[in-house]
């Protein structure tokens, strides 16, 4: 009896009674065993040995100085891409079992082939590659699409579709630029962004609801009338007054007392300006309040089957004007991160597309707040890497490291994202 209940499986595996199991998909393992076997070749073998790669994790700040890590180029990258490898194997006996590996495989997969890459870029170089300047980067250049990105999991989570995240971020550009420059104060900036971000959210709620509008097209045209409006008062406001209308002072780097000196973790997290640590704050309120919390509760009730809700008394149309207007607050204040926080005066379309990668950030975050900031670091990352690599000096093309985030963002929705399904309401008008 004892031998006829270990080979059962669990209850959680086992099918519904006259149910038959869902086929297997071996997308995800062939994807890593192909992406692994390019790295052992291109990054391992193909390569002349004789190189070494050097890696600096300290900075001149931290409690103690860690001393320069040199591996040969060659076998570093071997011993890498073999561990893909494994990893890929041990993917592809989870799949043959029907067991979900969670995210640490995908992760582990990414860190192991990112770094055999970056051992084999930079091979033979005499600058090492400043790894935490490369993660301090890439969390400040994801400060947009993480802001983006939530407010399409606010939005899409109650039913909107928010197509208008990228005029959301340019309006946020615009007013923190404007507000920073008139007051000589960065943080008044900060509090402007997000009024101009929730204002066109407000605006696009407005015809989605009130006149039952397709929201990707209203979405759509307010890209381009924020664009428009923004682009027509620089040329003839802030391009002419300049030092009145458009010299936003920046926003200074705060670091936290003696967690910022610990080594490549203080740096990254702990030595940043207040908008970063706003994120954490917003990030990880968001994620308690949208899956934990009875607000969060009534927001995907209405996003997933609006008809019962309202059964209910939940107020559906009102619940998403909320939603998308909070969502086109919380875009705005990403956009601060293109003057204010980086310091720049506005310009002409300055978001160069963030906003739509945002958009990818939520699809490959599963419309949840911890996925879509994981999804915008990967991201971010992306764009930074281009920039480090470029001044260290690299092998590849400069063209195509300029192609890299739109590339990490075509492959990470297209195949890593796998099955995912958005809220069942989702773009579709209420009507009682």
């Amino acid at each position: 009896m004892s031998a006829v209940t270990a080979s059962l499986p669990p209850a959680d595996l086992a099918p519904a009674p006259g149910k038959p199991l869902a086929p297997i998909s071996w997308k995800a393992p062939i994807g890593y065993a192909v992406t692994a076997l390019a790295s052992l070749i291109l990054f391992g073998l193909l390569p002349a040995g004789g190189r070494t790669t050097s890696f600096k994790f300290a900075t001149s700040k931290d409690f103690f100085q860690i001393d320069l890590v040199t591996i040969p180029s060659k076998s570093g990258a071997i011993v890498l891409s073999l561990v893909a490898l494994v990893l890929a194997g041990v993917s592809f006996w989870f799949t043959r079992e029907r067991r979900k590996a969670g995210v640490w495989l995908p992760a582990l997969f990414g860190v192991a082939v990112v770094l055999a890459f970056l051992t084999w870029a930079v091979a033979g170089k005499d600058q090492p590659l400043p790894v935490t300047g490369l993660l301090q980067g890439s969390l400040f250049l994801a400060i947009p699409l993480v802001f983006g990105s939530l407010a399409g999991v606010l939005c899409e989570r109650s039913g909107i579709i928010n197509v208008a995240i990228e005029g959301q971020l340019l309006a946020g550009a615009f007013a923190a630029a404007v507000v920073a420059s008139l007051t000589h104060s960065a943080y008044a900036g900060l509090v402007a962004a997000p009024v101009a971000g929730a204002l066109v959210g407000l605006v696009l709620v407005f015809f989605a609801i009130k006149y039952l509008v397709n929201q990707i097209i209203v979405g759509v045209v307010l890209n381009v009338l924020v664009v428009g409006v923004t682009s027509y008062l620089f040329s003839t406001v802030l391009k002419v007054n300049s030092a009145t209308w458009n010299s936003p002072p920046k926003l200074p780097s705060i670091d936290i007392p003696l967690l910022s000196q610990i080594p490549v973790i203080g740096p990254v997290l702990f030595r940043q300006t207040a908008l970063v640590y706003i994120m954490y704050v917003v990030v990880a309120l968001l994620q308690v309040m949208v899956f934990r919390s009875r607000w969060g509760l009534r927001l995907r009730a209405v996003g997933e089957h609006p008809k019962a809700a309202d059964t209910v008394g939940i107020k559906v149309n009102r619940t998403r004007v909320r939603a998308t207007a909070l969502g086109g607050a919380v875009a705005g204040l990403g956009g601060a991160f293109f003057t204010v926080a980086a310091g720049l005066a506005f310009g002409k379309e300055m978001t160069g597309g963030k906003g739509f990668i945002a958009l990818a950030a939520m699809i490959l975050g599963r419309w949840s707040p911890m996925g879509a900031l994981a999804a915008a670091l990967l991201f971010g990352f992306a764009d930074n890497l281009q920039v480090v690599l470029g001044i260290v000096g690299t092998p590849i093309p400069s063209q195509i490291m300029l192609m890299t985030p739109y590339v990490v963002t075509i492959f990470a929705v297209a195949g890593l994202v796998g099955r995912v399904r958005a809220p069942a309401a989702e773009g579709i008008p209420y009507v009682k």
